[in-house]
């Protein structure tokens, strides 16, 4: 998957912009404020139909209109071309796939499959557990094409759980708690099952950024799989309703990154975290290419944040190695170092929300 042409309406101080990039790399240069970041999160937005930058979306709106709208032509692995498109005013959401309105978010996600490395990147491993469940969801989502209905099931048994328990109302609890076990254990063998595929791949990156021995990813399930999912729910009934919610499950799920059996987090540098971050979710675009042969999309917002002159060329070499479509954004274009190397590139400056090509 690649985007052919990307069209952005009033995202931030991007009132108006089209821009053709490279099926391959994309600079995007510019100073602080420029509009730089705004063009990654567009593309983002395009993509998961939410900013990376802010919780809600109307901050990411010019000040000036009342919705954004971001559209792009695609081409996909297959060779066919798709039309995807999104308008957001803080309120409603509208998703256009082929000129076909009323599209789904997952509809867009499994279009656009993205991942984005920026100056935050690090609370992957550094922060709770949603982000690492989140990062790990859209892996499984996008190998296993039962796991989204699963996952929704497992989702509207909890809601009706949690609901019973909030109102004490026990007599139907046991008919959920099947349904949450049966949905549940299925939603735990599809990521245990992804994890296991992902390892290696990560295993190979990592090892060409990092001089780690004993790197090691494991899931953690939600529950103490010693006992039975269902053996779990029974112990915990007392604890869910006294605070009206469900204590154990997929929901509560997490992995471990381990480097010699003790968390990456509590043992290596800071700029050590920062590769290993970088070193999953590039992970996670290689095994979507070996698996589906789906090359996904790699946004990389304030290059020079991230990483050293010597990390960043390495980074550059196997971007451009992975032969998929990626946008990087910087201050300057010496803080992409040497590109005699690279052969398949375009360079776009941005000032004042005005996007063109160098």
């Amino acid at each position: 998957m690649s985007l052919l042409k990307l069209d952005i309406h009033a995202v931030r101080n991007i009132q108006k912009a089209s821009m053709i990039p490279s099926p391959a790399i994309n600079f995007i240069v510019g100073e602080n404020a420029s509009g730089k970041s705004a063009l990654i999160e567009a593309i983002f937005i395009l993509g998961r139909a939410k900013s990376f930058r802010s919780s809600t979306i109307k901050p990411v709106i010019n000040f000036s209109k009342n919705h954004l709208v971001v559209s792009a032509q695609t081409v996909q692995a297959n060779g066919s071309h798709l039309y995807l498109g999104i308008q957001m005013d803080g309120k409603n959401l509208e998703i256009h796939i082929n000129q076909q309105a009323n599209q789904k978010r997952s509809d867009l996600a499994y279009a656009l499959p993205l991942q984005l490395i920026h100056p935050k990147s690090y609370e992957l491993l550094d922060a709770g557990s949603q982000g690492r469940r989140e990062f790990l969801d859209w892996g499984v989502f996008n190998n296993e094409q039962n796991y989204l209905p699963v996952w929704r099931k497992f989702k509207k048994a909890l809601s009706q759980r949690n609901a019973l328990l909030k109102t004490k109302r026990l007599e139907q609890i046991n008919v959920w708690d099947k349904e949450l076990v049966y949905y549940g254990t299925i939603v735990d063998c599809y990521r245990q099952q992804y994890l296991e595929k992902f390892k290696p791949v990560f295993i190979e990156i990592a090892g060409r950024f990092l001089s780690l021995d004993g790197i090691d990813l494991k899931l953690a399930s939600g529950w103490d799989t010693a006992k039975e999912f269902s053996q779990v729910l029974i112990e915990d009934q007392d604890k869910d309703l006294r605070y009206g919610f469900t204590h154990s499950g997929p929901h509560r799920g997490d992995f471990h990154l381990l480097v010699n059996n003790r968390l990456a987090k509590d043992f290596v540098s800071r700029g050590q975290l920062k590769l290993l971050v970088m070193s999953l979710k590039l992970a996670q675009v290689q095994l979507l290419a070996n698996e589906q042969g789906q090359t996904g999309c790699v946004l990389i917002d304030d290059f020079a944040a991230e990483l050293d002159v010597i990390n960043r060329a390495k980074l550059l070499r196997y971007l451009s190695e992975m032969a998929c479509q990626v946008f990087i954004s910087a201050t300057e274009a010496n803080d992409f170092g040497d590109l005699s190397q690279i052969k398949n590139y375009k360079m776009f400056h941005v000032e004042q929300g005005t996007i063109k090509p160098v």
